[in-house]
């Protein structure tokens, strides 16, 4: 048994729907899974298709999906086979939370991947990666040896045919060329507070303030700092009985559920990007 998902967007008009599923259905495929959206505002339409076959040329069906549907509909379009397993890169600094996470699920068979090596910039979180047996890559990284430390990351992303890149509180600043490489393919998570509490210790100040709500965001990054497509968000009421101890541990447990759900929405293939946001298959 083949299964494939398809990823579409073009211009809405009349029979896109039809027109996939009589495709499909005429190459002896069945559809067990199909949703679609349609942004009023840009006047696009976007849908996601999982069917199944019990033989199937990836070939063949890729070259007349083209031929006959691509051009007429003027599509945007990627087709995933389920089998594969896209290699998700981990960069890290010295917070553990969400990395343990990661691994945790990962090791369990929660995350449909394979991680190939973790990178980070300090040595403290080798023990981890060791406990887990994947390999790890101290590559340090300062003003002056900034643009030879992306060399060397983007070596051994290339190396290891890495498909995307989770940023597990990696505390540095990604260079436009990696993220040019990696269009939307790379994920961040950080607090909800920005951009109120900016700085090195943003629930000191929201403690101050009296915040009620905290939360956590994970999103495809952009060269603008924190801003681009967002994949998932959370967020937890606090109160006035919050210690600053308190208000850390809520926030860090709401990042690693924040993390691990959107990389399992852009494992799954349910994240579409488009003009800066996410459209969501659940």
């Amino acid at each position: 048994m083949k299964k494939i998902t398809l990823q579409i967007h073009c211009k809405d008009q009349s029979g896109i729907i039809a027109s996939v599923t009589k495709f499909i259905a005429d190459h002896s495929g069945n559809i067990v899974y199909i949703d679609q959206h349609v942004d009023r505002e840009q006047n696009i339409f976007f849908m996601r298709i999982e069917s199944e076959f019990d033989s199937l040329s990836m070939d063949k069906f890729t070259s007349n999906f083209k031929h006959v549907l691509v051009d007429k509909f003027q599509m945007k379009w990627r087709i995933y086979d389920a089998e594969e397993q896209p290699k998700m890169a981990i960069f890290v600094s010295k917070y553990d939370h969400c990395l343990y996470d990661i691994l945790g699920r990962y090791s369990s068979g929660e995350l449909h991947c394979e991680i190939p090596f973790i990178i980070s910039n300090h040595k403290d979180l080798q023990p981890i990666a060791d406990n887990f047996n994947i390999p790890f890559y101290h590559i340090p990284v300062s003003k002056t040896t900034k643009a030879q430390a992306e060399a060397k990351q983007l070596k051994l992303l290339e190396h290891h045919n890495v498909d995307f890149i989770v940023l597990a509180r990696y505390m540095q600043i990604v260079s436009t060329k990696l993220i040019e490489r990696y269009h939307n393919k790379i994920i961040n998570i950080h607090h909800s507070f920005l951009p109120a509490f900016v700085g090195a210790k943003p629930y000191h100040s929201a403690l101050k303030r009296g915040v009620k709500i905290i939360g956590a965001t994970s999103h495809y990054i952009t060269e603008e700092l924190d801003a681009g497509p967002i994949i998932e968000q959370d967020v937890a009421r606090v109160s006035h009985t919050y210690s600053i101890k308190d208000l850390i541990t809520k926030g860090r447990d709401l990042e690693k559920i924040v993390l691990a759900t959107a990389i399992k929405h852009h494992i799954n293939r349910k994240v579409m990007v488009y003009n800066n946001k996410t459209v969501i298959f659940y």
